[in-house]
């Protein structure tokens, strides 16, 4: 828990939501990460997504493994359920809340070390089972917390601020993803609010895990000249391959864009959207062909951002164990256990 409780001081002019609710109902306690850690940024854009997409706080799950990520949990959203598990179980626990309430928005968020290390084969089962979640990592490629050893993410040619270059291979989980049949597939920069609050956006309305990677430098390890997961590194080589935005379901708009140059489309609370084409080819919903792009990209020393991949048509972990309808916490007992009696008649295979 964070050690300084933030006031709850509302200013009478704040704007508020459907719910009535305005920014401050989704803040949490008051951050003791570092100044300018990139993990303050990506808390801030999480928490105006929660306050634009109108999600009741109370039916909110957040959760978290161990790591400087893990604390992030505990700064927004102040009113939703919490649960900081072990290093690297975050996901079944995850799986657990979900399968017993499926009205609940869960949200993990995690580290590098904490899903690409020791939790690795947790998060890959996590994939498997589609489970409805939005699963965020905060990746800086180092483990802050012991001082900063080059985490599983880390590039090869990266160094350390004492001057060590790591040469192990690093494990991308947008490449992991892909490779095991993730659904939703983002990757954002902590430094760039205005494109991660559409896409938390969109993962908070996907059915299935939304995964997405946040590059997150790390001030105090890993924001040096040398580090491939600095802020200026980041900047330099930041290509955003989709111009991200969300809009809810409503009355279709229809509008041309065309292959060339900007077009401004107006949106049902009078906001006007600007729409620039992706290039050529370019097909978010072609598993191969984005892998194919982001090992291009790889290779021009590119780091691409935005939403990556989506596949709106699988089937998630209720809908394949077919479940009730209803949350398994709102079923009366007497149908959850109907006794030996009635269980006896059930024939097993």
């Amino acid at each position: 828990m964070p050690s300084i409780v933030k006031p709850v001081v509302t200013h009478p002019g704040l704007e508020r939501n459907t719910l009535g609710l305005t920014i401050r109902d989704y803040e949490g306690g008051m951050s003791t990460l570092c100044a300018g850690c990139g993990h303050d940024s990506v808390t801030a854009a999480i928490t105006h997504a929660l306050w634009e997409s109108n999600t009741p706080p109370h039916m909110i799950a957040k959760l978290s493994g161990i790591g400087c990520s893990a604390k992030t949990a505990a700064y927004f959203a102040r009113g939703a359920h919490g649960f900081n598990g072990c290093h690297g179980r975050m996901p079944p626990i995850a799986t657990g809340a979900s399968a017993a309430n499926r009205d609940l928005l869960c949200i993990g968020i995690s580290g590098d070390g904490d899903s690409l290390s020791i939790g690795l084969g947790h998060l890959a089962h996590l994939v498997r089972r589609n489970v409805r979640m939005v699963y965020v990592i905060e990746n800086n490629g180092v483990y802050g917390l012991t001082k900063g050893q080059f985490s599983a993410s880390a590039d090869v040619g990266s160094t350390t601020k004492r001057g060590e270059a790591n040469h192990l291979q690093p494990i991308d989980p947008i490449f992991l993803g892909l490779s095991v049949g993730a659904t939703f597939l983002a990757r954002g920069f902590s430094g760039d609010k205005r494109q991660l609050v559409p896409i938390f956006r969109a993962a908070m309305a996907h059915r299935g895990l939304a995964i997405i990677d946040v590059i997150s430098p790390c001030v105090t390890f890993n924001d040096h000249e040398g580090s491939t997961k600095s802020y200026l590194f980041t900047r330099q080589h930041d290509v955003q391959m989709t111009v991200t935005d969300f809009v809810p379901p409503a009355e279709e708009i229809s509008a041309t864009i065309p292959d060339q140059g900007v077009v401004s489309i107006p949106m049902h609370d009078g906001a006007a959207l600007r729409f620039r084409s992706v290039p050529d080819g370019y097909d978010p919903t072609d598993r191969m062909a984005v892998m194919e792009h982001l090992m291009s990209a790889r290779g021009r020393g590119e780091i691409v951002t935005g939403l990556l991949y989506i596949d709106e048509q699988s089937s998630d972990l209720h809908e394949l164990g077919n479940t009730t309808e209803a949350p398994l916490t709102q079923v009366p007992y007497e149908k959850l256990c109907p006794g030996s009696a009635a269980l006896a008649g059930v024939g097993f295979r």
